[in-house]
């Protein structure tokens, strides 16, 4: 991960070179035309396209492929490009969310935006966020948990205590000005930061905030914003053993006290820097031995066992679909955990 620098400096082109603002850091040095350029539109839709060939609103924007990527090309470079409307539809995964979907033409500039930002941002992230990253996602995540559980316990040779916590309605209240202040201390380009604006700004739960679940710009944004909290975590609050994954997030101490102390801390600050409030009804302080629940499973020592609603859920949808590949999905969903006489009943 980079450094931030402490001088009146930032990098460009991997040089410290002089610039403004009261602490320097890295700054993004793509321009704008390598956003819109027709090279990364095409680019993007190749990326795009994968799994979504079969989709009516797909084959009907491929069918003048070149005139629409030349036209949204056009109104990119003119700034005239606004973002369209959403279609919202309700989903069950597993608690009823609310996903909004935008037109092709907004979604392929998600993915020309994203495959430029985030090369940049994931460099600036910290090692233990694992949502939405290349190289992490879940099973990467749960190993990690039981590393940091293992040295933080002393090889579980000590009483070691887990704070869990989780970000209440987190894609709802992410506030728009706060995280494009965030995006504008590393991004210097007008042109970039009026076009992340106008994505941002094109979707809101409530008067100023919110993101869209079903964009996938999204997905970087909420990191970028949490980012903020992971460093504050790692690098003022030193601590050694935190590890996140999207809203929820976990800290390990061999004394409960400190947790105890530092959990008022935590919810200040997500609460004044990121207008973000810790769920109430999702936030305790147990032992690693009397079981964890992290990212579908329960956690203890020497081993981790499914989480009963999950095992519920997983079993109800085989029922009504148990198809060889699905049962082989489950099947390796289940290697990853103590699982055997439910692997042996599927």
């Amino acid at each position: 991960m980079p450094e931030f620098i402490d001088t009146d400096q930032f990098l460009q082109n991997g040089q410290i070179v002089s610039g403004g603002g009261a602490k320097g850091r890295i700054v993004f040095d793509h321009s704008f035309s390598d956003i819109v350029s027709v090279e990364n539109l095409l680019t993007a839709w190749q990326e795009f396209l994968k799994g979504k060939r079969g989709k009516r609103d797909v084959q009907e924007f491929s069918l003048d492929l070149m005139g629409n990527i030349f036209t949204l090309h056009c109104d990119l470079i003119n700034h005239t490009y606004r973002h369209g409307p959403y279609q919202a539809f309700r989903i069950n995964d597993p608690k009823p969310r609310q996903i909004h979907k935008s037109s092709v033409r907004d979604r392929l500039l998600h993915h020309a935006v994203y495959r430029v930002l985030y090369l940049f941002f994931d460099k600036t992230f910290i090692a233990d966020s694992f949502s939405c990253r290349l190289g992490k996602g879940t099973h990467k995540a749960m190993a990690r948990f039981r590393a940091m559980a293992y040295q933080a316990s002393r090889n579980h040779a000590r009483t070691c205590w887990v704070l869990k916590c989780d970000i209440r309605k987190f894609f709802e209240n992410i506030h728009h000005t706060i995280l494009l202040g965030i995006l504008e201390r590393y991004i210097p380009g007008q042109d970039i930061m009026a076009l992340l604006k106008n994505i941002i700004e094109s979707f809101s739960a409530k008067p100023g905030r919110g993101l869209p679940l079903g964009n996938l710009t999204s997905q970087l944004f909420v990191n970028i914003y949490m980012n903020e909290f992971d460093q504050w975590i790692k690098h003022h609050m030193k601590e050694k053993y935190y590890i996140r994954y999207a809203d929820d997030f976990a800290i390990f101490s061999r004394d409960k006290s400190y947790l105890e102390e530092l959990l008022p801390k935590l919810a200040s600050f997500l609460e004044e820097k990121l207008k973000l409030q810790i769920h109430p009804d999702k936030v305790f302080i147990k032992t690693l031995a009397s079981g964890i629940d992290f990212l579908g499973w329960v956690h203890f020592p020497d081993h981790r066992v499914l989480r009963t609603v999950t095992k519920r859920r997983m079993l109800k949808k085989i029922r009504l679909d148990n198809r060889p590949e699905v049962l082989a999905s489950y099947r390796g969903l289940l290697s990853h955990g103590n699982a055997k006489k439910l692997a042996k009943k599927l």
